[in-house]
């Protein structure tokens, strides 16, 4: 199963191409089919062993676009870069028919922030592709998730969430070793949520699936420096964040900052070698 094992001694790289106008770190930077190739090649050349391409923003405050309007924001790049790379593509999307449009055209890893719940034909969609499927941890929907989010033990209850919509799509006829999981660092948890799951992601990769974390630029960085207010001033917590993945055992870290992660990863693994 793809992405299911690999040989490197570090978590994978996936490089993320944000093709909206919105995003919150580069909204609008490589809009357009011209713009998204210069920067999935760049992504590529940096290192990158997979690449997410999402064409709808699931920032705070993010309003919903239709199937359509996505539709015609991706598969123009995805259908070029299938035809010019050999690297995996992940399609970040939470809508099954935009999934399967762009793994029909080549993509394989669907990555979903809404765990195949965003629509009841979700879990079956999975199962008919047959490729690899992110569920993601999500308190709300990006519009309103960050007004007031609230847990009990927010490991406890991430787990646990993550481990049922496992079961769900297991049982629509996903196969058990198809699934990642990702905590969802930001999407609906505080400063001290996200922390608190970056201190108890073994609690994650202990479940026995692979584990992607994305922690990259995201606000909680902020939240311990105040001087990040700008997303671009957000490496070296990104990096933190993707060397505290790797400690845990993720499976793979989902970066804008792709070079630079890439090398911290190789020199994390590099000191963890015999003399």
């Amino acid at each position: 199963m793809l992405f299911a094992t690999h040989n490197k001694p570090r978590p994978l790289v996936m490089g993320l191409l944000n093709l909206t106008p919105d995003s919150f770190s580069d909204g609008g930077r490589f809009m357009g089919r011209d713009a998204a190739l210069t920067q999935a090649r760049k992504l590529i050349a940096d290192g990158a062993d997979v690449l997410d391409l999402g064409a709808e923003s699931t920032r705070p405050g993010a309003v919903p676009i239709s199937e359509q309007e996505e539709l015609d924001r991706l598969m123009p790049v995805v259908e070029a870069l299938v035809f010019e790379t050999d690297t995996p593509l992940s399609i970040d999307t939470m809508k099954p028919r935009v999934a399967a449009a762009a793994l029909a055209a080549g993509a394989s890893l669907w990555n979903d922030v809404s765990a195949l719940g965003w629509s009841a034909d979700s879990p079956a969609m999975a199962a008919r592709l047959a490729c690899p499927v992110v569920l993601m941890h999500m308190q709300g929907v990006p519009a309103s998730m960050q007004s007031a989010p609230c847990y009990d033990d927010v490991v406890a209850d991430v787990a646990a969430f993550l481990m049922a919509r496992a079961e769900a799509a297991t049982a629509a006829g996903v196969a058990r070793e198809a699934l990642w999981l990702d905590p969802g660092i930001g999407f609906g948890k505080t400063l001290e949520h996200n922390l608190a799951l970056l201190r108890g992601l073994e609690a994650l990769t202990a479940l026995g699936f692979p584990v992607l974390l994305g922690a990259s630029r995201k606000r909680f960085i902020a939240g311990v420096d105040p001087s990040a207010s700008d997303p671009m001033a957000r490496l070296g917590g990104s990096l933190a964040a993707a060397l505290r993945g790797a400690q845990a055992g993720c499976a793979a870290v989902r970066v804008h900052d792709v070079r630079e992660t890439v090398q911290a990863l190789d020199v994390w693994a590099a000191m963890r070698r015999p003399a």
